[in-house]
């Protein structure tokens, strides 16, 4: 039998272990505030503001294999994708701002979600059981990306879980001439294979209009200083929609073979972008629609490769196409990363159903029906090669 002495020393030891078993347990069950960095912090810091009287604020998404993913809920925005090279080195692969101000006052879409019609319409008339309706001309004498102060220009609801982060809109019928109101949610989600995972769903309450994807910009290298031109890039397409002098569809589905538009072997994506053909001169390069030969989510839809990191990037996903876009209206006018943007340092993959679907009726539809849900996903998985 123990002394009182002893008992005591005894209660003290077990409260010392105790004390040292719950700071060890909590270094376990919170370990993000730990691997917080200065400059985690600070990039936080400069995407906190206020706008319209709501928050606008940063999250943050990472996995064991240290690829990590910040985003806004102003325009449910991807502010920075840091993946490993080959040498693991993490750096940058999107372009992005510097803080909320710059992303309120940006105009090249950097990481913005797009809709409620993502690309063109033409003139920005459509027509939906007999009723014409008109969105704004927002880039000549078409409609983009849903027109003026559309959904990349708004603050998002947010929720944050453990490996996923769920941005939700109301969009307003009649915003943007577009009839019906609609619920969008974006969930992004992370997987533990350096995949970045996008799910669309919306509902309306009236016959209307659905194309949203996400307006990422890549530049595998790490450094948005460095062209794009030496990313290898395979495009799972046979087929894509040329354009007429606005970058409208023609409705013609044109096989690229014997033509720039050839991706279905890899090859550089400067090895053709010069050549004197009628649609790279249209689009001042590469900015069309290609028709994928499959969208099931599990044939990769694109492969871009960069040697000297050695970053490869697949897309999937169950849309009928993609907008591949070289970057060919950055001038400099674009800051973020401490330097200015220029000229086809960065790509565009956006997934989606054709532009100016609703005038084309070959083209798959974009009509939401009430009491229906629009579902959608594409994946980016990140890896290396030697």
């Amino acid at each position: 039998m123990l002394s009182d002495p002893q008992t005591n020393e005894m209660k003290k030891l077990l409260v010392i272990v105790q004390l040292l078993i719950l700071g060890i347990s909590s270094c376990v069950i919170d370990p993000q505030k730990n691997n917080k960095t200065t400059a985690d912090m600070e990039m936080e810091k400069a995407f906190t503001d206020t706008l319209d009287g709501k928050k606008v604020q940063m999250f943050r998404l990472s996995n064991k294999e240290g690829m990590s993913v910040a985003f806004s809920n102003y325009g449910a925005t991807i502010l920075s994708i840091q993946v490993p090279n080959k040498k693991g080195k993490m750096e940058n692969v999107v372009l992005g701002y510097d803080s909320a101000k710059d992303l309120f006052a940006g105009k090249s879409y950097f990481g913005c979600i797009v809709g409620r019609y993502a690309n063109r319409i033409a003139k920005g008339k459509f027509s939906i059981d007999g009723q014409s309706f008109s969105a704004p001309q927002n880039n000549g004498v078409n409609s983009l990306h849903g027109g003026v102060n559309s959904i990349d220009k708004q603050v998002w609801d947010a929720k944050q879980m453990n490996d996923a982060i769920s941005f939700s809109i109301k969009i307003k019928d009649g915003e943007n001439g577009y009839p019906g109101e609609m619920n969008l949610t974006v969930i992004y989600s992370l997987r533990e294979d350096n995949s970045l995972v996008i799910d669309y769903a919306a509902t309306t309450d009236k016959p209307t209009l659905v194309n949203v994807t996400n307006h990422a910009y890549f530049n595998l290298t790490g450094d948005p200083s460095k062209t794009i031109l030496d990313h290898d890039m395979m495009i799972n397409a046979s087929r894509f929609t040329p354009v007429d002098s606005t970058l409208i569809p023609t409705g013609e589905l044109k096989e690229v073979a014997g033509t720039a538009f050839d991706f279905t072997t890899a090859k550089p994506i400067g090895k053709d972008i010069a050549a004197n053909e009628q649609q790279l001169i249209y689009g001042l390069g590469y900015d069309h629609n290609f028709v994928f030969n499959a969208n099931d989510n599990k044939t990769p839809a694109v492969v871009v490769t960069e040697k000297t990191s050695g970053r490869k990037m697949e897309v999937f996903t169950t849309e009928p196409g993609v907008q591949f876009y070289t970057g060919n209206f950055l001038s400099g006018k674009e800051k973020g990363r401490g330097i200015a943007y220029q000229y086809r340092t960065a790509f565009c993959l956006e997934t989606q159903h054709f532009p100016d679907s609703p005038n084309q009726p070959s083209f798959p539809t974009t009509l939401l029906k009430p009491g229906e849900t629009w579902k959608s996903q594409t994946i980016y998985r990140f890896s290396t090669i030697k």
